[in-house]
This record gives C-alpha cells, sequence and structure tokens, in this order.
C-alpha cells in the first residue's frame, strides 16, 4: 500500500478516519493565511488522542526560532514540515532539535526537482507541490495539480512524497505516472476550504489499498 499523509486536519472526527483508514501521516497547518490555520495547542489536542498511531506533522511557513519552539513543546510532532523558502542550512537547524523535517519543493517541470537534491542530509523527506499560481496567498493547498510524469526516476537522494491537485479520482493514477511511494492530500479531500470530508478520505486512502 502506498503510503499517505491526509494533511490540513482541523476536527477530531476527520483525525480519526484519517487513522482508522489507514494514513501514515496526519498533518496539522499553523499558518495564520490559510484557511486550514491551526494553533499548535489546537494540533495537540488533536493529535492526542491518536498519537500511538500515527505520525503526526506540523506545517510551517518559514518559521523562527520561536514558532518552531513553540510546535515542538505544544505539538511534540514527528516531522515539521517547512513549506516555505527555507534554505538547506535552516532545515537542518531545525532537524538538530531531535525532529524529523519534510521539506517541500514546488514544481511544474522536471528540472525544478534538482533543488531537492540541496536538503540531502538536511532533512529526512522531499514533498514535491505544485507551484502556486501566480499572486495566490498560499504556498500550499490550493488544489493546483501537474503531470505526475514529470517525477517518473527523479531522484532526490532522500524519500519522497508527492503532492497537489490530488484527489480520490486520479491519486491511483498519479501514482502509477510518478513512481512516488508516498502521496500527500489536503484541499482534494475537503468539503469546503479548510473542512475535510470523512468519506473523500475513506475514498482517498482506499484508492491507494
Amino acid at each position: 500500500m502506498i503510503q499517505a499523509k491526509i494533511c490540513g486536519l482541523s476536527e477530531p472526527e476527520t483525525v480519526a478516519v484519517a487513522v482508522e483508514r489507514g494514513a501514515t501521516w496526519v498533518g496539522f497547518v499553523t499558518f495564520p493565511k490559510s484557511p486550514r490555520h491551526v494553533t499548535p495547542e489546537r494540533a495537540g489536542e488533536l493529535a492526542r488522542p491518536v498519537r500511538s498511531r500515527v505520525k503526526t506533522v506540523s506545517v510551517l511557513v518559514d518559521p523562527d526560532d520561536m514558532a518552531v519552539q513553540r510546535v515542538l513543546m505544544a505539538l511534540k510532532p514527528d516531522f515539521i514540515q517547512l513549506h516555505g523558502a527555507e534554505r538547506p542550512e535552516r532545515a537542518a537547524a531545525i532537524r538538530s532539535r531531535g525532529v524529523g523535517v519534510i521539506k517541500a519543493i514546488p514544481v511544474s517541470a522536471g528540472q525544478d526537482a534538482i533543488a531537492a537534491q540541496a536538503y540531502r542530509g538536511a532533512a529526512d523527506m522531499i514533498l514535491f507541490d505544485a507551484k502556486p499560481p501566480p499572486g495566490a496567498a498560499l504556498p500550499g493547498g490550493n488544489g493546483v495539480g501537474y503531470d505526475p510524469a514529470i517525477l517518473r526516476g527523479v531522484d532526490p537522494g532522500l524519500p519522497w512524497m508527492l503532492s497537489g491537485g490530488l484527489t480520490p479520482a486520479n491519486v491511483a493514477a498519479a501514482v502509477t505516472a510518478s513512481g512516488a511511494g508516498a502521496v500527500d492530500v489536503s484541499s482534494g479531500v475537503e468539503r469546503a476550504p479548510g473542512l475535510k470530508d470523512a468519506q473523500r478520505i475513506a475514498d482517498f486512502l482506499a484508492a491507494l489499498a
């Protein structure tokens, strides 16, 4: 089974569905501009009932040291996902605090994936996400897709997951086209911006079985 991260969770019911249906990671976004924003404290509350059964991810955008410390204290995540313009040295510094690091790399063409190679030794995993549309307020979670075949044969030197425009209807084909061993979804399993749909989460994970 392909591993999956259900990201941008904000309700206990949908966290529970994600875990019960086999998600490997559950993600919580702490970024006030996002409709999926939750505080680190709220993320900690949502994660508490499922912590022993799933890996937790805190999604941050260009966080300063205070923001990182707040997340480490309140959520105690297994991973921090860096979804901004963080350089390898910044990723390495955060990783040195005893937390795994997932670095998001925006792509629209195959050559964009080359940037991931700089994070060898600085991150634990790469997340290839769609480049945001011009003028977008969010660095991810825009529901924008790209041709997943551009990632076929990509080797950033560390594990990677596919993200960007995935839905229950297209995820199986996207995995086949890209060769991904892991996927990430947020807007593709929502009933409205920031509100996950339990049935769509179940359908998404079932499509990967």
